[in-house]
């Protein structure tokens, strides 16, 4: 599937530096050490990691410059936070740090908007309502509604569920003095309900990978780095880590049958 570029206002994404995890160790023990200027070198090299994130809402936003910059922010608070005695690569341990950034700026920023056609349907479909229940005595059926207005029921429906305001998944529904239980807390995740024996044999086959193996499939399916990406990150070819991945993941294929 190809990727569709990034743009971002006044920054040249074609030309970003990736650091290589040899240059990535040493900025970081310079930083430690009061280099002034070691910071903003693993910014720098870091950006190209906060747009292949910022792909995954390309389709949700109109204008990524502002996630970029949220995206940014978590950058910073992970090369602030990141330790090299963590034993983890930058990128693994930056990632969520970096979502968690944008994800919570979308969810307090952003709004569900309706379109100008489902909100005129709305409060024709309202309008109509209250003038059938004055005419008749009771409410009329949507039915009636779709076929007075010319339209379908379910587009009647629909336009008057668009008006109702949004439930944060953050709501609180109950508490009784001790902990809070929220709405997320209600829902089930239909993305976890995978069996739980087909989870142990993915994390069993993944344990028999070569290193270099289970990086790569991290970083593609976890992280969803490109594989040009991964390639220059490693200092290989493109046609390498493809080879890799395909490897690997042939591997897992066979181990968990």
């Amino acid at each position: 599937m190809a990727r569709h570029k990034v743009e971002i206002s006044g920054v040249n994404t074609s030309n970003i530096k990736v650091l290589s995890s040899e240059e990535m160790e040493e900025l970081f023990i310079k930083m430690k050490n009061g280099d002034p200027f070691a910071r903003d070198d693993l910014v720098n090299g870091n950006l190209k990691l906060v747009l292949s994130i910022l792909r995954k809402f390309a389709s949700k936003v109109d204008n990524l410059d502002d996630l970029f910059q949220i995206g940014c922010v978590g950058l910073l608070k992970a090369i602030d936070n990141f330790d090299l005695s963590y034993g983890v690569k930058f990128s693994t341990y930056s990632v969520p740090m970096i979502l968690g950034e944008i994800k919570r700026y979308i969810r307090d920023n952003s709004s569900i908007r309706v379109s100008r056609s489902v909100k005129d349907i709305a409060y024709k479909a309202l309008k109509l309502k209250d003038e059938l229940t004055v005419q008749n005595g009771k409410e009329p059926r949507i039915e009636e509604l779709a076929t007075t207005l010319n339209v379908t029921p379910f587009e009647i429906i629909n336009a008057l569920d668009a008006l109702k305001d949004p439930v944060s998944m953050f709501e609180p529904i109950y508490n009784d003095g001790g902990d809070t239980i929220y709405l997320f807390d209600q829902l089930e995740d239909s993305s976890n309900n995978v069996d739980l024996d087909l989870k142990i044999s993915i994390n069993n086959a993944m344990k028999q990978l070569k290193p270099r193996e289970k990086d790569i499939i991290n970083e593609r399916f976890i992280i969803g780095k490109t594989q040009m990406e991964i390639s220059e990150e490693l200092g290989i070819s493109q046609a390498q880590v493809s080879r890799i991945e395909k490897s690997a993941l042939d591997k897992v294929k066979r181990l968990i049958k």
